[in-house]
């Protein structure tokens, strides 16, 4: 018999971890590969965890309710036809090994397990870590995701070609070396709790797994993240008159509305083809640039938020874009939404104008460089170019940038290209299909 670990995966780009909500095998079942073992909440998305072997369930280290970091163990499965690790007799004596050739022991067993997750690729390959160079402190010396994240805050990341020789170095080296490698915590520090009154009447609401995840994530934006926010003050008249005129056609042809947000999406993907460095993310030594241009948008439900992916949205019509966010928003309501819905965000697009809000600052989508919220269109006087009082129909765009990545000048020039986007608008110059 072999005894297998079932990790925490990563449920999404962003996601550093995950709630079991609900178990779907008890200890003692059998299951086969793929089989679902447990129902994982985050603050992008519900999914399933399936089984990586075919085998009987030996234990359940987490319990349901609990948080768990990505690649934190969650079961353990036994299967069959494995080899078992003996364990030595008590009072054996285990053969000694130098205490100056410990790295390199830890490094050996490492590359005979060279087996590494998704996320420690994705990391590695982002910032150019080479991983033969990385002591994990991981499961039999794997390297963990938190390895990386501590190398790339401390900015001694190991490239290829350099030689780490762990015996020729001074003892407080070794020191430092080792400490380069301990895990980074990926939950928030516990608050201190807060003793308040509760009177008669008052209600007390449990805090679910998916609020605090959403919680951890929009604090380690702020915390990380250093938020600027712009304004700019949009004439909205044309592209409400066009609009208004095709909704009931359009309706009636396609079955899904033709709504102001695609309009929106629709310009600001635009923007961004024109102005890449918006679409970009911090990655500690050095700013990634992203080529696809994918708008995260952001869907409410009673008690969380999602931000499901539209995915080349500058390659995609406004009927296009209409329909995603129409099939998206029936995901999220409906409990469907998948892993693969909502990962590769670039730039985000969060439609606060839908409840009446006119002016907000929105938290950064992590590890996004800027969000955009798109206000309530309302009806205003106008002070025209003529001199002249006119209603007119105004929305304003609010934009939060992370300041390590974007400047206002970069950002007002977007800006002021998404307004001429959307004041242009008109059926004589803009094609829904």
């Amino acid at each position: 018999m072999t005894l297998e670990q079932i990790k925490m995966p990563q449920l999404g780009e962003s996601v550093t971890e995950g709630t079991i909500s609900k178990w779907l095998v008890s200890v003692g079942d059998k299951v086969n590969k793929y089989d679902p073992l447990a129902e994982v909440m985050t603050d992008k998305v519900n999914a399933e965890v399936p089984s990586s072997f075919t085998g009987v369930i030996k234990e359940l280290i987490a319990g349901e309710g609990d948080t768990l970091a990505v690649g934190e163990i969650i079961c353990t499965i036994e299967m069959e036809g494995g080899k078992v690790e003996e364990t030595p007799a008590a009072g054996e004596k285990q053969p000694e090994v130098p205490n100056n050739a410990a790295a390199a022991v830890s490094q050996a067993d490492q590359g005979n397990k060279a087996r590494y997750s998704p996320a420690v690729l994705k990391i590695s390959q982002e910032h150019g870590i080479d991983l033969t160079q990385v002591l994990g402190t991981g499961a039999g010396g794997r390297i963990t995701r938190k390895d990386l994240l501590k190398l790339i805050e401390s900015g001694n990341i190991p490239v290829a070609g350099q030689t780490v020789e762990a015996e020729k170095q001074p003892a407080v080296e070794q020191v430092a070396k080792q400490e380069l490698v301990q895990p980074v915590p990926t939950k928030a520090p516990a608050a201190p709790a807060v003793n308040i009154p509760v009177a008669a009447g008052d209600i007390e609401i449990p805090v679910t797994g998916i609020r605090k995840a959403i919680a951890a994530n929009m604090l380690r934006s702020k915390h990380e993240a250093p938020h600027a926010w712009t304004m700019i003050e949009v004439d909205a008249t044309n592209l409400v008159d066009y609009r208004n005129s095709l909704k009931g056609e359009f309706k009636k042809k396609e079955g899904f509305n033709l709504t102001f947000f695609a309009f929106f999406v629709k310009a600001v993907a635009q923007a961004l083809k024109e102005f890449p460095q918006i679409n970009s993310m911090w990655a500690g030594e050095k700013i990634i640039q992203k080529k696809d241009i994918n708008i995260s948008i952001a869907v409410a439900t009673d008690d969380a938020l999602y931000v499901p992916v539209i995915k080349n949205a500058d390659e995609k019509t406004i009927k296009g874009i209409a329909r995603e966010i129409s099939e998206l928003a029936v995901k999220v309501r409906t409990g469907k939404l998948k892993s693969e819905d909502m990962q590769g965000g670039t730039f985000t697009v969060n439609n606060t104008g839908s409840f009446g809000s006119v002016q907000s600052m929105g938290i950064i989508n992590y590890p996004q460089a800027a969000i955009l919220q798109v206000e309530s269109i309302v009806k205003r006087p106008v002070v025209m170019n003529n001199g002249m009082i006119a209603v007119r129909d105004m929305v304003n765009l609010c934009m939060s940038l992370d300041h390590r990545v974007l400047d206002g000048l970069v950002c007002g020039r977007f800006l002021q290209r998404v307004k001429e986007i959307l004041e242009n608008i008109s059926k004589s110059t803009t094609s829904i299909y």
